[in-house]
């Protein structure tokens, strides 16, 4: 594609060298760029791209966008090179990402889902409806990328960045993809990871404290303001009006049409009569305007909110009563609220819960109906917001009957003062606990105290089959853990 053609829509480039000639790759990572590339250098957190162009130049980049500010002078850039300035390298990448990719966005309907929680379930339950409807769908998320059911590759990150994601959704545009569905993080819109994006629907979850770090958002307010973006973007819009954050979304002054959905708060879409049990929830909600009773196989009372986000999305997209009832009865999410089979005939729940708020509702939910004790284990995430360590603490004391502090993915920070600063949160409440920073042995002592009556939930790790430790991953998938702990007991 010719260079002037990936530069379209983007204001205040100025320019150095040639504007007609062909570019054949797009990146802003260094060791990507082929032949005839485009090297987009962006300041990162730990990394600064600038420090990279004489690489991405000796890889085969003919053109180097940098951001204003850089003195491209201390380099010795060879004079066939075309130079590039922009504002904002990470917006110019997304925009030119969306054009090199022939704005895939625009050629299918695109469904983002924002918010705390609940994202990667509400996703899977949309997907699930529609593919029982017969609809060509594909997936990008925190668990994996699927296109037409087919899972293509595992996550990195939420939301991946702009060229990635681009070139994700032109593959499902070469598939006969209809709709796409994605989560949508805080930090994918801040960093305009989806900028250019068309977006027929955004749904906002619910909102609550996380994410707040260094490397992350300074405050609430930035966290806040970051998903609100989200309703720039798309021609409609769901809100869950029961969460505040979510009540407010309702009255401000979008260019897209809000529709609302809850359980105690007049909405939209309403769920009424709800019952919770061990394995499911049900409840009755209005479906093309009658009422039917719902049922979900995923226990717990966030369990109806994103059954009802996911409704209001497919019947927009023309699901019938039926399909939504028989796919959300179906739909299995991987480390959400996922249940470990295993030779004991212990009740154990892996769930991603990884915030404060994440944490009190499958502990809540779980304390509702086990018979026995709630064996509460988890940990907290290096190198991210800090103040949430003793807050988690303090939830699991109160509701859980038993806490294992451990290790969650330390990533640069020391494990045992992550557990120190979790601990002080516990020492406030009269929970009874224990401290075993070694994942694999903490999950071990869970087994071995829990008896048929009890439940163990292993929270933090989800769907993650990793431990990131140093800036490195290992092999840590918590249902093999289970497996093989259980099976060397026995012997």
């Amino acid at each position: 594609m010719q260079l002037k053609n990936i530069l379209s829509g983007l204001e205040g480039i100025k320019a150095k060298g040639n504007l007609d000639i062909d570019i054949e790759n797009l990146e802003s990572d260094s060791r990507e760029i082929k032949e005839n590339g485009m090297f987009v250098a962006i300041k990162g957190f730990d990394t600064d791209g600038h420090n990279y162009i004489i690489n991405a130049i000796e890889n085969g980049a003919k053109v180097v966008m940098m951001e204003k500010g850089f003195d491209f002078r201390t380099l010795n850039i060879p004079e066939d090179i075309t130079l590039l300035v922009a504002e904002n390298t990470r917006y110019a990448l997304a925009i030119c990402a969306c054009n090199f990719y022939g704005n895939p966005s625009k050629k299918l309907k695109l469904i983002g889902v924002t918010g705390t929680k609940g994202k990667t379930t509400t996703t899977f339950m949309i997907k699930n409806i529609l593919e029982k409807q017969g609809k060509k769908v594909g997936l990008i998320g925190t668990i994996a990328t699927y296109i037409n059911g087919k899972r293509i590759e595992d996550s990195a990150r939420t939301t991946p960045e702009s060229v990635k994601l681009q070139k994700t959704l032109a593959e499902m545009v070469d598939s006969g993809v209809e709709i796409a569905i994605m989560e949508v993080s805080s930090q994918s819109l801040k960093l305009d990871r989806v900028a250019g994006c068309e977006f027929y629907i955004g749904v906002f979850t619910n909102f609550s404290e996380d994410h707040i770090s260094e490397k992350e958002h300074p405050d609430m307010k930035d966290y806040f303001e970051s998903k609100l973006k989200l309703f720039n973007m798309c021609k409609y819009g769901f809100t869950n009006v029961d969460d505040i954050h979510g009540a407010k979304v309702s009255k401000m002054q979008f260019p897209c049409e809000i529709s609302t959905y809850g359980i105690d708060n007049f909405c939209a879409l309403l769920a009424k009569d709800i019952t919770i049990t061990n394995s499911y929830v049900d409840f009755k909600v209005k479906l093309s305007g009658k009422n039917e009773r719902v049922k979900v196989g995923i226990p717990g009372r966030f369990s109806v909110y994103n059954s009802l986000a996911a409704i209001a999305v497919t019947e927009k997209l023309g699901a019938t009563p039926d399909v939504i009832k028989e796919a959300l009865l179906e739909v299995r999410v991987p480390g959400r609220s996922e249940l470990v089979d295993n030779k004991k005939e212990l009740t154990i729940m892996i769930d991603y819960a990884h915030s404060p708020e994440s944490l009190e509702n499958i502990l809540q939910a779980v304390k509702s109906y086990t018979k026995g004790r709630v064996i509460s284990l988890f940990g907290c995430g290096g190198d991210r917001d800090r103040t949430k360590r003793p807050i988690m603490g303090a939830i699991s004391g109160k509701i859980a009957d038993y806490t294992i502090i451990t290790s969650d993915n330390p990533r640069t920070e020391n494990p045992d003062e992550i557990v120190k600063e979790i601990e002080e949160g516990i020492k406030k409440t009269k929970g009874k606990y224990i401290c075993i920073v070694d994942r694999v042995e903490a999950i071990k002592h869970a087994i071995e105290i829990a008896n048929k009556r009890d439940i163990i939930v292993l929270a933090g790790k989800g769907h993650e089959p990793y431990q990131e430790i140093n800036h490195k991953t290992y092999p840590f998938d918590e249902r093999e853990i289970v497996r093989k702990i259980i099976e060397e007991m026995g012997k």
